[in-house]
């Protein structure tokens, strides 16, 4: 991070004590706004807040989660890559390039919550309680020491802004990361209740209703009536085609998919609950309190989204399909 200019800028004990007030000004800020996190889990995330926090998903959320839920596994392979290039410096320009993949549609839950965290947790566009503001304070009291006039301090504003915008798209990739772990449990609970069967995801759902649909199918073509038809396929069930098996889990996914633009209303409470949200907002904050010090590029990689892939892989492992 550059520091301001100033009429003692060839001192080196000045630059060191300039220096010093800036780090200082970015560990108050951040120390202010650990403290607020349980405060924001309560008032967004709990019960019953957090239906109101949710209530925006009522509308094109749902035609989005489908699609997001499609494009999430391409990009956590781009991410996963991106990360292993990152390693390489002569591979920089590639790292670079990955990093503008798209995660996705920004639905409307996740601008939402952004907005909540730079407005009651960030504090970013409060005069008083910006980061901004207190490396300003921080200055601001050196310099009145040394005699120097206020800092002008816009250029820390423009440079936080890169790392604060990173880590909330990150932030955000957990929501439909969530959405998916939570579309995964309920049909391990589904599958359970209602077929009797282990179904880890909509696949296995998926296949079981082509199952379903190609013995009822085959059972009303049956050559001596639809009734022996059913005994007889009841006993030696049809094998569904490709056909009938694509569309029946395309449709189950993007059903539940859609359904998982409305599940934060539960899964908001139980994250509130058992600590997810207070534990990932805090990593959030230290990853970008530590860019800002290193004055390096955002840090903040969530792994919410690789544990949702692993998921999907062990479903498709159940149903015979990796």
């Amino acid at each position: 991070m550059q520091f301001p200019d100033s009429q003692a800028e060839g001192d080196a004990q000045l630059q060191q004590d300039i220096q010093q007030a800036v780090l200082k000004g970015i560990r108050s800020y951040f120390r202010r706004c650990q403290q607020r996190v349980p405060d924001f889990v309560t008032a967004h995330f709990s019960y019953p807040a957090a239906l109101k926090t949710n209530r925006v998903a009522f509308g094109l959320d749902i035609l989005r989660a489908p699609v997001n839920l499609f494009w999430a596994p391409l990009y956590a392979l781009v991410s996963l890559i991106r990360f292993f290039v990152g390693r390489s410096p002569r591979l920089s320009w590639l790292h670079r390039l990955l990093g503008r993949f798209p995660a996705g549609f920004t639905t409307q839950v996740q601008t939402h919550i952004s907005d909540l965290v730079l407005r009651d947790l960030l504090r970013h566009h409060q005069t008083s309680e910006s980061l901004s503001w207190y490396i300003a304070e921080a200055l601001r009291e050196l310099y009145q020491q040394q005699g120097v006039g206020d800092p002008d301090i816009a250029q820390f504003h423009r440079q936080a802004e890169p790392i604060i915008e990173d880590a909330l798209a990150q932030y955000r990739v957990t929501r439909t990361a969530s959405a998916d772990i939570t579309n995964t449990l309920s049909c391990t609970v589904l599958g359970a209740f209602a077929f009797q069967k282990f179904t880890p995801g909509g696949i296995g759902i998926g296949l079981m209703l082509a199952s379903m649909v190609s013995t009822q199918l085959a059972s009303r073509d049956f050559f001596l009536g639809e009734t022996l038809g059913s005994a007889y396929y009841g006993v030696f069930p049809p094998s569904p085609s490709i056909g009938i098996t694509l569309a029946t889990i395309a449709g189950v996914l993007a059903l539940l998919s859609a359904g998982a633009a409305l599940s934060g209303v539960i899964s908001d409470p139980v994250q509130a609950a058992t600590g997810l949200h207070r534990y990932r907002l805090t990593k959030m904050l230290k990853h970008m309190e530590q860019d800002m010090l290193k004055q390096s590029s955002s840090s903040f990689r969530p792994k919410d989204q690789y544990i949702a892939r692993i998921m999907e892989c062990f479903d498709l492992l159940r149903a015979g399909l990796l």
